[in-house]
């Protein structure tokens, strides 16, 4: 399926949804809580609606009222069925194997095709160190776990996936002897482990930092119940803004923002680079020069950031170099060749490097068939793409289930010409 995407401008307000991650982690976290919880502001999609069910299947009671959850466990880990099922969320599969590894009964997780690409040895290797038994077809889903782990001190590398180390932190009280975790390594994405320290303070754990992002230390402890509410998402609200910068005509944005961590807030630094004004009163609003500056960015910690980043080359006067992002290749697609492969087709001058790209503004954008591989985020970036060049087609519209569900609508209200095809 394809939707056709023409010429547009944008004028009035969109509410920025939910942030994934928080919503992913609190939902873990109320199920491993003795007690009731209610998860406030959830984002509801299919990476998070895969996690809700992963809980259901460990026995917890979960209850949708409107945007919220009200979340009953009884603390301890009762498993409903043998097989997990994680649709195209790696969040998901890589939490709940940790999960799995608390209990003694094999356990089966896989997901769609997506998924079953993408890597997951270094937490099966850490699992093992601790005491499991682990499965898996060349280091990737389908996976088996069989624990009891038994906890001590374990090593991970830090260079794939900072949801390893999370899935690590996030089984670790529960575990008798607890966790001394040593990652090897530059660590990705620190603001997502961030996240996972901060979400496991608000249900009643400590995580001891011994050394940020290189040994961490957590003692068995008993998580609590919590009233929980999750900001919006700032992955999002970056291709908001860069829809803003690009095709924005007295465009707002409502979001809530909070005062969780989140690294992908970094985009309004990128974006000030860039030469644009970002307003973050009650509405967010964005005042764009002519042409933007272009620049280097290190994204080894943002890299959602990648997309919406890079389509701002059509926009440039100058180079935009985005580097230190090579996991970017280990999301649900390798997002860095296909951005390249895709740019081009719309004139956009593109150098690919193994950790990066070069873009360069086109001397004539020109309209053309955009496959966004089944990627949310890359549909997404080239639906705006598209209604800055016109005469486009991008293809999987329904991968937006995943992180934004009514992105289409949701742009469609405020002018946007995204039309199923």
């Amino acid at each position: 399926m394809k939707c056709k995407i023409e010429k547009a401008r944008l004028e009035g307000n969109i509410v920025c949804p939910p942030n994934k991650s928080y919503t992913h982690r609190a939902i873990f976290l109320a199920s491993l809580a003795k007690g009731k919880s209610q998860i406030r502001n959830v984002l509801l999609s299919r990476d998070t609606i895969a996690t809700i069910n992963a809980c259901k299947t460990f026995g917890t009671i979960i209850k949708e009222d409107g945007a919220n959850l009200r979340i009953e466990s009884s603390g301890d880990i009762k498993l409903q069925s043998n097989e997990i099922d994680a649709s195209n969320s790696g969040t998901t599969i890589r939490i709940s194997a940790a999960i799995a590894s608390l209990l003694d009964t094999k356990t089966t997780l896989s997901g769609d095709s997506s998924l079953r690409k993408r890597p997951m040895q270094p937490l099966l290797d850490a699992l093992e160190d601790l005491g499991a038994s682990c499965t898996s077809t060349d280091g990737k889903p389908p996976i088996t776990v069989k624990g009891k782990i038994h906890g001590g001190e374990v090593s991970i590398p830090g260079t794939v996936s900072s949801q390893f180390i999370s899935a690590l932190m996030i089984a670790s009280p529960k575990i008798e002897k607890g966790i001394k975790l040593n990652i090897e390594g530059n660590l990705v994405s620190k603001p997502y482990l961030d996240a996972t320290i901060s979400t496991m303070k608000k249900f009643g754990v400590s995580v001891d930092t011994i050394d940020p992002y290189k040994k961490y230390s957590i003692s068995k402890q008993q998580y609590k119940s919590a009233d929980f509410t999750v900001p919006s998402d700032f992955s999002s609200m970056a291709l908001l803004l860069s829809a803003a910068v690009l095709i924005g005509d007295k465009m707002t944005i409502s979001a809530l923002v909070g005062d969780l961590p989140q690294g992908d807030r970094e985009m309004i630094t990128h974006l000030e680079k860039l030469g644009v004004k970002v307003n973050l009163d009650d509405l967010i609003t964005v005042k764009t020069p002519p042409s933007l500056n272009g620049g280097r960015f290190d994204l080894s910690n943002t890299p959602d950031l990648l997309p919406a980043l890079a389509i701002l080359a059509l926009k440039t006067s100058k180079s935009i170099e985005i580097y230190n992002v090579k996991h970017a290749r280990f999301k649900e697609t390798d997002r860095i060749a296909i951005l390249a492969c895709e740019l081009a087709k719309i004139g956009i001058k593109v150098q690919e490097k193994e950790d990066g790209l070069i873009l360069g503004a086109p001397d004539i954008p020109k309209g053309a068939d955009l496959d966004s591989s089944d990627d949310h985020r890359l549909f997404m970036a080239f639906c705006i793409a598209g209604m800055f060049v016109g005469g486009c087609t991008v293809s999987d519209p329904q991968s937006v289930d995943v992180s934004y569900p009514t992105f289409i609508q949701d742009m469609n209200a405020i002018g946007a010409k995204i039309l199923s095809d």
